[in-house]
C-alpha cells in the first residue's frame, strides 16, 4: 500500500542509511553474530556518516532533527538487508531520550559530542533479577553523601552493558511506603567507576549481534554531576519515553515480518518439489497472500502512530495497542514464512532461522503482550 510517513528529505536518509548497511554491516555481519556484538569501530563508522547523532542539536556535533521517522528509516533498512544494527537502536530510540530531556548543560557539553560521534556507547539498567516488568519493586539502592551517591545492586539482562561507556541506573534513592514509585532517581555510572562490575554476558536464543549483560554495583561513588533530571523522579521519566520505547520495538517487527516475505518469495521460486517451484503451490501462494495483507494491515497502524508520536499525540495505551498487534502478527508471519523452507528454515544459514529466533523477544521486551493488554483494558475502563 502506498505510504506518505516520510518526506524528500526521509528518503534521502534511506539511500544514505541503505548505501552504509550494505557496504560496512552486511558484509562484516557473519563475523559480529559470532562474536556476539557489533565492533566499537563500526558505531564510530556509523557516527562519522552523522546517522548516530541525527537527534542530538548541532552544537554538539549532532544534526538538530529530533524526528523520530529517521529512526524509522535506519530499522527499516537494516531489516530490508537482513540485518540488525546492535545496540544501535537501543541507544537512539531508548536511551538517547533520556539525555536529550534531562541532561543539563554540563552534562550535554560532557557527553553529546561522543554520543553524537558514535565514540560513548551507552546502556539502561532497569531490570534486577526477580523484578521483571515492576519498576517499582527496584530495590539498588544510591546514598547520598556529600557530593556523590553511594551505589548499590545489582542489574539484568541489559542490552549492550558489556561495552557501555555510560549506563543509565534505576536507583532507590527514598522509600514512600505509601507510593512505591516515588524515591527512584537516574545515575549516569561510567565506565571504570570503582564498584562497577560487568558479570555474565548472558547467552540469547536471538539477538546474537547484540551483547546483553549483567551488571553489579558495590558502593560506587557516583558524583551528583552524573544524576539525570530531579532526585526521586525517575519513574515518571520512565514512563515519557515508555510510547517511543513500545514503538521502536513494533518498528522492527513490521520491517522484519516484511523481510520474511521477500525471503521466502525468493527462496519458493528457485525451490522446487516435486519437480515444481513451490511458488507455484496453491498453498504457497495462499500462505504469502496472508502474510502479506497481515503486513500492510500492521504497517497502516504504525504509521498512524508513529505520524502521531511525530506530532506529540501518541497515547501511551494506543503505544501498547500498536507493540500488541505488530509484535504478535511477526511471530504469526515469520512462523508461516519459515514452513515454506522446509527443513531448510531451520538452518542458521538460512536468513529466515535468525529472523524467526531474533522475532521471539519483541513480545517480551518493553513489555510483555500481558502487559500490554493490561494498559488496552485499563484504557477501556476495565
Amino acid at each position: 500500500m502506498r505510504r506518505t510517513l516520510f518526506t524528500e528529505d526521509h528518503e534521502a536518509f534511506r539511500e544514505l542509511a541503505r548505501d552504509f548497511i550494505e557496504k560496512e554491516v552486511v558484509p562484516a555481519y557473519p563475523q559480529w553474530e559470532k562474536a556476539g556484538r557489533m565492533p566499537r569501530e563500526a558505531f564510530a563508522k556509523l557516527g562519522a556518516t552523522g546517522m548516530m547523532g541525527m537527534a542530538i542539536p548541532e552544537q554538539y556535533g549532532g544534526g538538530g532533527q529530533p524526528d523520530y521517522r529517521y529512526n524509522v528509516v535506519l530499522q527499516e533498512e537494516a531489516a530490508r538487508a537482513l540485518v540488525t544494527l546492535s545496540t544501535v537502536r537501543t541507544q537512539l530510540e531508548v536511551i538517547l531520550p533520556y539525555f536529550l530531556h534531562y541532561a543539563n548543560e554540563e552534562q550535554r557539553q560532557r557527553w553529546f559530542p561522543g554520543l553524537a560521534a558514535g565514540t560513548l556507547l551507552t546502556a539502561v539498567a532497569m531490570t534486577e533479577p526477580g523484578t521483571g516488568s515492576d519498576l517499582a519493586g527496584v530495590r539498588t539502592t544510591a546514598r547520598l553523601d556529600g557530593d556523590h551517591y553511594v551505589l548499590n545492586g545489582a542489574k539484568t539482562f541489559i542490552t549492550g552493558g558489556m561495552q557501555a561507556d555510560l549506563v543509565i541506573v534505576v536507583a532507590r534513592t527514598s522509600t514512600d511506603p505509601d507510593n512505591r514509585r516515588r524515591g527512584l532517581t537516574l545515575l549516569v555510572v561510567e565506565d571504570g567507576m570503582a564498584g562497577f562490575e560487568r558479570g555474565r554476558e548472558l547467552e540469547k536464543m536471538g539477538c546474537k549481534v547484540q551483547d546483553t549483560a549483567e551488571l553489579s554495583f558495590t558502593d560506587v561513588r557516583v558524583p551528583v554531576t552524573n544524576r539525570l533530571g530531579e532526585e526521586g523522579e525517575a519513574f515518571s521519566y520512565l514512563g515519557h519515553n515508555l510510547a517511543q520505547e513500545r514503538l521502536t520495538v513494533a518498528v522492527g517487527s513490521v520491517a522484519q515480518a516484511r523481510s520474511a516475505i521477500l525471503a521466502a518469495i525468493d527462496y519458493t521460486k528457485t525451490r522446487k518439489a516435486f519437480g515444481t517451484p513451490v511458488a507455484s503451490f496453491q498453498n504457497t501462494k495462499f500462505e504469502l497472500a496472508a502474510c502479506s495483507t497481515e503486513v500492510e494491515a500492521a504497517q497502516a497502524m504504525l504509521d498512524q502512530a508513529v505520524a502521531e508520536h511525530v506530532t506529540g499525540e501518541l497515547s501511551g495505551a494506543d503505544a501498547a495497542r500498536v507493540k500488541l498487534f505488530c509484535t504478535e502478527m511477526q511471530a504469526r508471519v515469520v512462523d508461516r514464512c519459515l514452513q515454506l523452507f522446509g527443513g531448510y528454515g531451520y538452518m542458521m544459514e538460512y536468513p529466515i532461522a535468525r529472523l524467526y529466533t531474533d522475532a521471539r523477544v519483541a513480545r517480551i521486551y518493553a513489555g510483555t503482550s500481558e502487559v500490554m493488554k493490561v494498559i488496552i483494558a485499563k484504557s477501556l475502563g476495565l
